[in-house]
């Protein structure tokens, strides 16, 4: 059953038309880029406000939307379903207006901000991106992509950074070739894919599917981090 009560929200913003919520990070210095961070299919977990600290520490003014209000899961079943009921474009929307609430904030240095998505979020990060346009100058999926593989990549200007894992059995290594190769076709963008010897979701360290490599997840980490610093400053 989901756990209502378990949703690491902290603030609110608009997002078409209606009120979402989300946790907001800031960094030590009060100013920085602005990074949007998307949460697994377990929901805003402690792991996600985690990860989003551990960005803020980095210099990041992070925001992750919570796109299940309120309810989040440990149950693989559970995740599926909250999952599968989670409108697409919702979600999308959604992601948008955190973009748009990032960039109207004080402590967000720059006219773009920063994606990265875990699981589920990874393929969210790029819809967005492809949606948000030059709003998001920088996308980082980690193991995840979007639900359609013919999905049109025509929008998406940022800069891709893309993680997966060499023994997903989710997410095949030939997928995502495929979506690298209709990125590339629909775009001036030419993503940067790293593949790891590891299983899914590599990089939670709550190890739900027991897939957590801490020695992948380090290499990972400071990949991104590198990759965000040189896109947004």
């Amino acid at each position: 059953m989901p756990d209502q009560g378990g949703s690491r929200q902290n603030v609110t913003f608009p997002s078409n038309g209606r009120t979402a919520y989300g946790y907001l990070a800031r960094p030590p210095q009060g100013v920085g880029p602005g990074l949007v961070v998307v949460q697994e299919w377990w929901g805003l977990t402690s792991h996600i406000a985690a990860m989003a600290d551990r960005f803020a520490a980095e210099g990041f003014t992070v925001l992750a939307p919570d796109l299940f209000g309120g309810a989040t899961t440990h149950d693989s079943a559970e995740a599926a379903r909250l999952k599968r009921e989670l409108p697409v474009e919702q979600a999308v929307e959604d992601l948008s207006g955190a973009v748009d609430h990032l960039l109207s904030l004080d402590g967000v240095a720059g006219d773009a901000v920063g994606v990265v998505g875990f699981c589920m979020g990874g393929g969210f990060a790029l819809l967005l991106a492809a949606r948000a346009g030059d709003k998001v100058a920088a996308v980082v999926p980690f193991y995840g992509l979007p639900p359609d593989p013919d999905f049109d990549y025509r929008g998406l200007t940022a800069h891709v950074l893309g993680h997966f894992g060499e023994h997903d059995r989710s997410i095949p290594m030939a997928a995502v070739d495929e979506a690298a190769i209709r990125i590339g076709e629909a775009t001036d963008v030419r993503p940067e894919i790293h593949f790891y010897p590891a299983g899914h979701a590599f990089m939670n360290e709550e190890n739900l599917l027991g897939t957590y490599d801490p020695l992948q997840a380090r290499t990972a980490w400071q990949r991104t981090l590198t990759f965000l610093r040189g896109h947004l400053g």
